[in-house]
Formats: structure tokens, sequence, C-alpha cells
């Protein structure tokens, strides 16, 4: 097995190098708390869609059974 000479790196690189993964790592956090808000704001959107759907339906429900009632009474 040859002898291989060792590598020699740049330290600028290995500075930038160490620099990045310094800046990914404190970055984590951050990036993890507004990925938590983003999907909570996403789920009370889509509940209040729900909601204002339901509500929706349910005048359209109380409307016909107004109707239903009126046709009923008149019949009297």
């Amino acid at each position: 097995m040859p002898d291989t000479p060792p590598i020699i790196v740049n330290p600028q690189v290995t500075d930038a190098v160490t620099q990045t993964n310094t800046k990914v790592l404190a970055e984590a956090p951050a990036m993890g708390v507004a990925l938590v808000y983003q999907m909570f704001a996403q789920s009370v959107g889509l509940s209040i869609q729900n909601a204002t759907s339901n509500q929706h339906n349910m005048q359209t429900v109380a409307g016909a059974a107004t109707a239903k009632a009126i046709e009923m009474i008149t019949k009297l």
C-alpha cells in the first residue's frame, strides 16, 4: 500500500464550512417554530372554513323547514 501524502485543506475553506454549519444549526429552532406556527394557522383557517360551511348548510335546512312549516300552516 503506497503512502499517500496528507491532504492539505485551505483554512478559509474549513472556516467557511464551519460558519455555514453553525448558521444552519443556529437557525434550526427558529425554522421549527415557524413551521409549527404555519401549521397551526392552516388548521385554524380550515376550522373556520368548516364552521362557515356548516353554518351555510344549517341555514339551508332552516329555510327548508320554515318553508314546510308555512306550507302546513296555510293548509289549515
